[in-house]
C-alpha cells in the first residue's frame, strides 16, 4: 500500500534520517523533501544554489540508506524576502528570489525536484509592500512553473476560499493550470467550489481527514514536519500520516479505494511522478 506524505523538511541538525526511519516503520512508502530555509548560506551567497544542491543530496542519502521513495521540491520560502530586505536593498531582494526561482526552475527540468516550492507570501502580518512585491515574486514562480512543465507548492497566509479563488486566477494568467497549483498547509477544503480547482494538501490531523473524506479523495496529505530540534514533533510527527491512514482504514473510516487516490493518483496526477509499490 503505496502511504504519502507530500510536504516534510528535514535538517542535518535535527533527526533528519531517523525521522525518515520513523515514517518508514509505520508504513510511509514515499514522501515529499520540502526545501528548508537556510538563511545563513542564502545571505552569504545570494543564490539558492547551494541551498538547493544541499537539500537533493540529503534525498539521495535518505534513498540510499533507506530504500524509500523521496522527491524533492525547492524555492524561495516565501519568509526569505524579509531576511534579505534586512540584509540587502528591495530591488535587490526581489532579484535574490527571483534569481532562486530561475535555480529551482533549472533543476526542476534536469529532473531533480518535481515542483517548484515552497513559494509564495509571508504566512503573518506584513506591509502592503511585502505584500506587493511577493504576489510579483509568486507570479513570476507560476511562471516559471508553466515553463518548465511543474506544478508550484505555495506557502501563504491562511487557507480560505477567497484565498484558493485568487491563487487560481494568478494561475491562470501565467498560464498555469488550477491542477498544478498544490496549497500546502490547507485545510478540508476538498470541494471546487471550495478550492476552485488548486490541489489542497491537507494537514494530516485525523479531524482534517475526516472531514476531508465527508467531501472526496481529491485532495493530498502532509504533516509539514519541519525537524527542528527545539520543536521536536513540529508541525505533526513524521509517522502521522501512514499511522493516521491506517488507523482510520482500520476504523473503516476510509477504504482502499479511497487510499489508493489520496495516496497514489492523486500525487502521481499533479506531480507527474510514478510511485511504485
Amino acid at each position: 500500500m503505496i502511504l504519502f506524505d507530500n510536504h516534510m523538511h528535514l535538517r542535518r541538525d535535527g533527526r533528519f534520517i531517523d525521522a525518515i526511519k520513523e515514517f518508514k516503520q509505520a508504513g510511509g512508502t514515499h514522501f515529499v523533501l520540502c526545501q528548508y530555509p537556510m538563511t545563513s548560506i542564502l545571505i552569504n551567497e545570494k543564490s539558492y544554489r547551494s541551498c538547493y544542491l544541499e537539500t537533493i543530496k540529503m534525498a539521495d542519502e535518505i534513498k540510499a540508506k533507506l530504500n524509500i521513495g523521496v522527491f524533492v521540491t525547492i524555492g524561495p520560502y516565501p519568509v526569505d524576502f524579509i531576511r534579505l530586505i534586512e540584509k540587502f536593498e528591495r530591488e535587490s531582494a526581489i532579484n535574490i528570489m527571483k534569481k532562486g526561482i530561475d535555480e529551482a526552475a533549472n533543476f526542476c527540468q534536469e529532473g531533480l525536484s518535481i515542483a517548484i516550492g515552497e513559494i509564495g507570501r509571508p504566512h503573518f502580518l506584513v506591509s502592503n509592500q511585502i505584500i506587493s512585491d511577493s504576489n510579483d515574486i509568486l507570479f513570476y514562480g507560476m511562471q516559471k512553473a508553466k515553463d518548465v512543465d511543474v506544478p508550484v507548492v505555495l506557502h501563504t497566509e491562511r487557507t480560505t476560499p477567497k484565498n484558493c479563488q485568487e491563487l487560481v486566477e494568478m494561475g491562470k494568467k501565467a498560464g498555469l493550470k488550477p491542477g498544478k497549483i498544490v496549497k500546502h498547509f490547507s485545510p478540508s477544503l476538498i470541494l471546487k467550489s471550495e478550492n476552485y480547482g488548486l490541489m489542497p494538501s491537507v494537514l494530516a490531523s485525523e479531524k482534517n481527514i475526516i472531514s476531508s473524506i465527508k467531501k472526496g479523495t481529491r485532495f493530498l496529505l502532509e504533516t509539514d514536519y519541519i525537524d527542528d530540534p527545539k520543536r521536536p514533533g513540529a508541525v505533526l510527527g513524521p509517522k502521522t500520516v501512514p499511522k493516521k491512514t491506517l488507523s482510520l482504514l482500520k476504523q473503516e473510516i476510509l477504504n482502499e479505494d479511497q487510499i489508493l487516490k489520496i495516496h497514489k493518483e492523486n500525487p502521481e496526477k499533479t506531480y507527474n511522478i510514478c510511485l511504485d509499490g
